[in-house]
């Protein structure tokens, strides 16, 4: 083993670290030369190395033992890289075209060694306010959920397969309580680290605090996040954790994941759409007015649920005689049950996806750590607008989910 004991690498004791790993060396050809390291951690929580040898490449990823952005008064536990390890492979073995191949994992460093995904890959966010098209987008993002949450839930798992799994990951229940904190709770109370653009939306945000009726719907999903082990969610899946080139999708970044309610997934992701569409205007100038891009967003968004559900329904049609142990073959014995059961579970699910995309989007604009759609417009009152109005849409979302049938209606709903 490399090293014996943790400690946070930078760029010289990396070297000595690659040298010492057989799997990272071989990968570099074993040639040190021309070596660039490049530290590119813009996250949260994490050191991130790109390496680049002549023969090969890499990325190194490092947690840190505390949050990064706010220093070690607030401590965050290093053993989340295991988890980001086994879930990577398990994602990866579900979905290998979206989520980078896993080189090396060394738990005692909290380190992982994985592909490098070389330019023009970009984070599918900064790529949306730059208003560029990725036409397979949907196609690519809604391949990775059906897979990855189909083939972790009961519908193709029997329960011991699934409790055993569960289990190992309730193991990750700090960054679980880090999600029930920033998504869940601050928002809706006084709490040092909200933040919001003010004094535009001061009053916004107390409204938020003192809304009883999103108090009572925000409880309901909460309980669903912590008491639900649908599937082996990734448990952080907004547009910073997508890299995108105009024909490839690449998941990363799943130290967040868990067994939790599917719809956490596939709503933070249409989610963070919308939050997109709405910050359109901020970023709109005399040479695009980004009319044309805001539709492309929302047309993406209905393809994104509507080859979800298209896709996850036709796994499901072809296992359902299979060994998963949440609908038996022997009592969901006949064609119109087995539609009705479907029916209502895609209803749910998609309940659950526009009550939690909601909750991550106010999160963004009153909680503590913001996104850069918005971020990145200058003018505060420009600003404060375009949050307004998705904050808006958000609290209508959260509150009233369950009148909407298809996410047609959500799109309708958006442009009235």
């Amino acid at each position: 083993m490399a090293f014996s004991e943790f400690r946070p690498l930078a760029e010289k004791s990396l070297i000595e670290y690659i040298k010492a790993t057989p799997v990272l060396y071989n990968k570099l050809g074993n040639n040190f030369d021309d070596l660039k390291i490049k530290e590119v951690g813009d996250g949260n929580l994490n050191f991130v190395f790109i390496v680049v040898g002549s023969a090969g490449s890499f990325v190194i990823k490092q947690a840190l033992p505390y949050i990064r952005c706010i220093g070690e008064s607030w401590p965050m536990t290093k053993e989340r890289a295991y988890f980001e390890a086994v879930a990577l492979k398990a994602h990866g073995q579900l979905c290998p075209e979206h989520v980078p191949e896993v080189y090396h994992f060394d738990r005692t460093m909290s380190l992982i060694g994985m592909r490098y995904l070389e330019p023009p890959h970009i984070i599918l966010r900064k790529g949306l306010i730059a208003g560029i098209q990725y036409p397979h987008l949907a196609e690519h993002i809604s391949d990775y959920m059906s897979k990855t949450l189909f083939y972790t839930s009961l519908l193709y798992r029997t329960t011991t397969e699934h409790k055993r799994d569960v289990a190992e990951f309730c193991g990750n229940v700090e960054l679980c309580r880090l999600t029930e904190q920033v998504v869940f709770s601050d928002p809706y109370k006084v709490s040092q680290y909200n933040h919001w653009t003010s004094p535009y939306l001061d009053q916004d945000a107390e409204a938020v605090r003192e809304d009883n009726v999103l108090k009572l719907e925000i409880a309901e999903l909460k309980s669903k996040f912590c008491e639900r082990a649908q599937a082996l969610i990734h448990g952080d899946l907004h547009t910073g954790s997508v890299m995108v080139t105009s024909n490839s999708t690449q998941v990363i970044d799943p130290e967040f994941a868990f067994y939790g309610p599917m719809g956490f997934d596939v709503g933070a992701f249409i989610g963070n759409l919308f939050l997109a569409y709405f910050a359109q205007d901020g970023h709109a100038d005399l040479v695009d007015d980004r009319k044309s891009f805001k539709e492309w967003v929302l047309r993406t968004t209905e393809d994104t649920w509507n080859l979800f559900h298209k896709k996850f329904t036709a796994l499901w049609d072809k296992h359902k005689d299979g060994h998963g142990e949440a609908y038996l073959p022997a009592i969901y014995n006949n064609p119109e049950l087995q539609q009705l059961i479907q029916e209502k579970y895609m209803k749910d699910l998609f309940h659950d996806t526009l009550g939690f995309g909601a909750a991550k989007m106010i999160r963004r604009i009153v909680g503590v750590a913001h996104v850069e759609d918005f971020e990145s417009i200058k003018d505060a009152s420009k600003r404060a607008e375009c949050e307004r109005q998705a904050l808006e849409f958000a609290k209508l979302l959260l509150k009233e989910r369950r009148r909407f049938q298809s996410i047609n209606e959500v799109v309708s709903a958006i442009r009235a």
